[in-house]
């Protein structure tokens, strides 16, 4: 990783903790967030996980505006390191602990491959 991405990583991570705070206070079954990048592809490789606890929890998620919510979150968080997406939708994959138990055994990493 060359210093401007460990340094990009880093801002980041300090923008998606704020997030991940923010959700976890007002987001039933919200649980954690990651990411996963691509570096050479930066921004359009960026992947923003959000995980939810069980399948209940991320339909009713889903199904309200909750997700809209925490979506222009993302959006304006990241815009504040001057990282701007065309669609947020297409960079933030809703997934759950119960998803990854039944087909990756618990395995994150396995899954976020």
């Amino acid at each position: 990783m060359r210093k401007q991405d460990k340094k990009t990583d880093n801002q980041l991570r300090a923008v998606l903790t704020n997030v991940c705070d923010a959700a976890l206070n007002t987001c039933d079954g919200f649980l954690w967030l990651t990411h996963v990048v691509n570096y050479a592809n930066f921004p359009d490789s960026l992947k923003i996980v959000c995980v939810f606890e069980t399948n209940a929890q991320l339909a009713n998620f889903t199904s309200g505006t909750h997700q809209a919510q925490l979506n222009t979150l993302i959006q304006n968080q990241l815009g504040s390191m001057g990282i701007r997406l065309k669609s947020i939708a297409r960079h933030v994959i809703y997934d759950s602990e119960e998803n990854c138990d039944r087909q990756h055994q618990g395995n994150w990493a396995k899954r976020l491959q």
